[in-house]
This record gives structure tokens, C-alpha cells and sequence, in this order.
């Protein structure tokens, strides 16, 4: 495998904790400076690969201006508050204008996934979403990552939940989980997922494209399927650890953030009890941040400005 990811990402977010059913990143500091812009620049590195994977062609050193304003299109379009408008008069002002319209969407949680997905993980996207919505401004239900990984042979399921409080995503994680591996919701969403098998632009993007499609095909049993299956589940979250220091190299703050990520770990293990099939293969992905909501509106901004150029 090469030493060369996709996006590196790995220059910005570090992970912390690797292990079998825990994965746990973070970004540090610059002259005591939570390292946003450094962060917000590897997302948006990864949006073309995010919002067309290879049904368009993949996110290459050179590529054209307008193929990146079309994948910021993609994610969502963005309307500028205008008083004047009767249906943004119910606003008082331009901040809840945001929240109310924007603030609880969950894209960029999904596009963290799959940054996280591709970088340290060493996936490819399968099937994007994001390319198969058939509107602006609607969310695309099912599930938030469909990658593979040559590697491993698994296919990834994936996840994600942007929340204020960390306890609150992973409960609604696992709740996502009971819901989407349901035998009935599965058969549902793997034809969804077959009927997209001759959406690339050129038949060969995907390495072993048919292999993958004929995994989830309607006559191969859950069981089989499952057995080759991985659920990477994220939960982006604000964090006080951020708040506390500002410097990531410290003894005090690596105790901290590594006391929270286990309690995190422990209550979703304690939430998932008896919600979750044991024989899934899930993986808890914990990345915290100062602020969600800070989060939200520098990509909000950033994604404005690239529907813009």
C-alpha cells in the first residue's frame, strides 16, 4: 500500500486511539490557535471526491474551477438571507436564519466521514449520494458512506451524527443502526445501491466494481453480506477539552481527551447494548472540536464562497 493518502489529511488530524472498534481523531494547535482553516481546507479538498466519487471522475492535482462550484452546488445551495422575501421575514436576522435553515444539516458531518474514510482508512467511495440527489436543497436518506476496501475486502457502511453534546450523538448513532440494519430496510437500500452499478463514467473507475455490487446482490443472503461488512459510525461533537488548553502536546491534555473518549466509548457501548446486533462489525469514530456550530459556519461560509468562483 502506498504511504500517499488521498488528501493528507493525516498533516492536520490526528489519530489518537486506533483500535479494533475505536477510532478517535483530533486537530491541534498553532501559537495556542485551534488549527480551523488548516481543517477546513483538507474538507474542502475532498468535496469533489465527495460529491461525485467515480461517477464524474475523482478530485485530481489540477482540475477545472467549474467542476469544484458544481460540487459545492452538490452538497447544498445556499440562499443569502433577504428581509424583503416574505418567507425569510419569519427570521428576526441572519443568524437564525442560518440555524433555522442550515444549522442542523448533516453534510458535513458526512463529508468528515468520508475524509476520515479515504485518508485513514484507505477506502474508496462506491456509490456518492451527493451525485444522486435529484433536488437542491433536499437531504439524501439511506446510508451516509458506501465505501470499499481492497485491502480488507469489506464493505463499509457508514454513519454520522454532528452534535453539540457527544452523549446525544452517539445515542442517536445507535439508534440509526438498529433502524438501518433491519432486515427489510437493508434489502430496501442494497437494490437502491445495485441499480446504481452502471452510473460511472468509464467501467473500470472502481477496482473490482462488479465483485462489489454482486456482494449485495438480492440473491446473496444478509448473512454472507454482513460477514463482509464494516460500520464506521462518526460522531463530530463539541469538546471543553478544546476550551481548557491550547496546546494538544501537553501531558494534561492528552489525559483528558483520552478520559473522554473512553467514557464516550463506554456509553455507547452501554447505549448499543441490546440495541445493536453483536455480530456487526461496527467502529466508533470520536472527533471533537471546539464548536459544532463554529464548525458549521466556516463551512457554510467556505462552501458559499466555492458555489461563488
Amino acid at each position: 500500500m502506498s504511504d500517499t493518502t488521498p488528501f493528507g489529511s493525516e498533516k492536520v488530524i490526528t489519530q489518537h486511539i486506533s483500535e479494533a472498534d475505536l477510532n478517535t481523531y483530533f486537530v491541534g494547535f498553532d501559537l495556542e490557535q485551534y488549527r480551523w482553516n488548516p481543517l477546513i481546507d483538507k474538507l474542502l479538498d475532498a468535496i469533489v471526491d465527495f460529491a461525485f466519487g467515480y461517477h464524474d471522475g475523482v478530485l485530481e492535482s489540477q482540475y477545472n474551477r467549474e467542476i469544484l462550484r458544481e460540487a459545492a452546488k452538490a452538497i447544498y445551495r445556499i440562499e443569502d438571507h433577504d428581509p424583503s422575501n416574505p418567507e425569510h421575514s419569519k427570521y428576526e436576522n441572519e443568524d437564525e436564519f442560518f440555524e433555522k435553515k442550515y444549522g442542523t444539516r448533516g453534510e458535513f458531518g458526512e463529508l468528515i466521514l468520508h475524509l476520515l474514510l479515504r485518508d485513514f482508512h484507505r477506502t474508496v467511495c462506491l456509490v456518492s449520494k451527493i451525485y444522486f440527489k435529484d433536488a437542491d436543497g433536499m437531504t439524501v436518506h439511506g446510508f451516509d458512506a458506501v465505501h470499499i476496501q481492497e485491502e480488507t475486502k469489506k464493505l463499509w457502511l457508514g454513519e454520522s451524527k454532528l452534535y453539540k453534546s457527544g452523549t446525544r450523538g452517539i445515542k442517536k448513532l445507535v439508534e440509526d443502526v438498529r433502524e438501518h440494519f433491519e432486515k427489510d430496510y437493508l434489502r430496501r437500500e442494497f437494490s437502491l445501491i445495485s441499480k446504481k452499478r452502471n452510473s460511472y463514467s468509464t467501467p473500470t473507475d472502481v477496482p473490482d466494481k462488479d465483485k462489489w455490487f454482486d456482494l449485495i446482490d438480492k440473491n446473496n443472503t444478509l448473512e454472507n453480506i454482513l460477514n463482509s461488512v464494516n460500520i464506521p459510525l462518526l460522531c463530530v461533537y463539541t469538546s471543553d477539552v478544546f476550551n481548557k488548553h491550547t496546546t494538544e502536546k501537553s501531558e494534561e491534555f492528552i489525559k483528558e481527551y483520552e478520559e473522554e473518549m473512553r467514557k464516550l466509548k463506554e456509553d455507547f457501548d452501554k447505549e448499543s447494548n441490546g440495541q445493536i446486533d453483536t455480530n456487526l462489525n461496527v467502529i466508533l469514530l470520536l472527533f471533537p472540536v471546539p464548536d459544532k456550530d463554529v464548525l458549521l459556519k466556516k463551512m457554510h461560509e467556505k462552501l458559499r464562497h466555492n458555489q461563488q468562483i
